[in-house]
């Protein structure tokens, strides 16, 4: 243990009490001036804003591989060499959150132009397999109405594209109804026809007779944002439809990292009620609640990059498919039994009582997370 230095002759600059040490005893101010070299201010910034030192280490194992260790330990007073609870829950939540924006854009993208491609490259095959011209009518409004939902959604070489796939089947149609000796198709009208959108670009202004009008006035704003958002996102050229989609997808996940940091305090007073007989304060409850939760986003952060893992791999070494796949499903029953491990060495109940709340706990626990999604997705449409 280093011994304390008197700094003889030295005081305090913030409350002119006698120096012992490095920091004041009264106020905690430093000796060190702030007046550094640059890169000295650097490293502090970092320091400060990343929080990248030893704790780190100590904190992100056990809170995966320990269930309710850190929160023991918290309650014990083993604190420093911890990062503290609130500061992992969200610094948790936002890489996670961000890691599922990466994942989601990526996976829908590539679900688009599989489709797209599946769509354009139709010629009419299964024509040949219509017993009758009702068969062939409907079988071809069907791919029409595919193509068309490329020229609106696709990109624009996509759109370029549905001009000649829409010719190549009415000829494969037109072949099969000739084949049946039906009636050939109509010409198609030479004008362009304009999709309406299903959405109106004005919402009716409403009023419910319980709420403030300020509470009112604001869910009209939201509405309204939400149509045109809806509207900007099918109506339009390209430009404009892609950036509708866009800034709704990344509102949608800008509201979710505030959307479950109001999940907390309410999953803390929902374990107060189950536990109120053991006499713990509400702050050990939320201590509980803010490890939990911190546990889930990094659980959930690493199921995001083993999924994103194996679809890299695959490609490349296909032996990785059958044990990324077990490692995934391993991972996945992790979680209810690391909650469930976690719930019985904290509260010290026995199995069958710890079984029945965990339960009990867990359904209240689903419902509150579907109603704060579900809000937090209608803010981000709103975005």
């Amino acid at each position: 243990m280093k011994s304390l230095v008197s700094h003889e002759g030295q005081y305090c600059a913030n409350c002119t009490t006698p120096l012992v040490g490095e920091f004041c005893h009264e106020c905690g101010q430093s000796v060190h001036s702030v007046l550094q070299p640059m890169h000295h201010m650097f490293e502090e910034t970092v320091e400060t804003v990343l929080h990248i030192d030893s704790r780190i280490v100590h904190t992100l194992p056990p809170l995966f591989l320990k269930p309710g260790f850190l929160t023991l330990e918290y309650f014990s007073g083993r604190r420093v060499r911890y990062i503290a609870p609130f500061r992992l829950m969200f610094v948790l939540s936002l890489l996670c959150f961000f890691g599922l924006h990466l994942a989601t854009s990526e996976v829908i993208d590539q679900g688009l132009a599989k489709h797209q491609q599946r769509v354009l490259s139709d010629r009419g095959s299964d024509f040949a397999q219509a017993a009758n011209a009702d068969k062939v009518h409907e079988l071809l409004d069907d791919k029409i109405n595919a193509l068309d939902a490329v020229q609106t959604f696709g990109s624009t070489t996509a759109a370029a594209a549905v001009g000649s796939a829409k010719q190549a089947l009415r000829a494969a149609a037109n072949q099969r109804l000739a084949e049946l000796h039906a009636q050939p198709l109509p010409a198609p009208a030479s004008s362009a026809v304009t999709l309406e959108s299903p959405f109106p670009h004005r919402v009716e202004h409403f009023r419910i007779s319980w709420l403030p009008g300020s509470v009112n006035d604001r869910l009209n704003v939201v509405a309204q944002h939400i149509s045109d958002n809806m509207y900007a996102a099918t109506h339009g050229d390209e430009a404009t439809r892609e950036a509708a989609r866009d800034r709704m997808v990344t509102g949608v996940f800008g509201k979710l990292p505030g959307a479950m940091l109001v999940l907390v305090p309410v999953f803390a007073l929902l374990l107060k009620l189950f536990y109120v007989f053991k006499r713990r304060l509400y702050m050990e409850h939320l201590i509980v609640a803010l490890h939990s939760q911190a546990f889930l986003f990094l659980w959930l952060l690493l199921c995001t990059l083993l999924a994103a893992l194996a679809g890299w791999l695959e490609p490349h070494a296909l032996w990785t498919t059958t044990p990324l796949n077990w490692l995934e499903r391993a991972l996945v029953l992790w979680a209810p039994i690391y909650l469930l491990l976690m719930q019985k060495r904290i509260y010290r109940q026995g199995w069958p009582m710890t079984l029945l709340k965990y339960w009990c706990i867990g359904w209240f626990y689903f419902w509150l997370l579907s109603f704060v999604l579900l809000g937090a997705i209608g803010l981000g449409l709103a975005h």
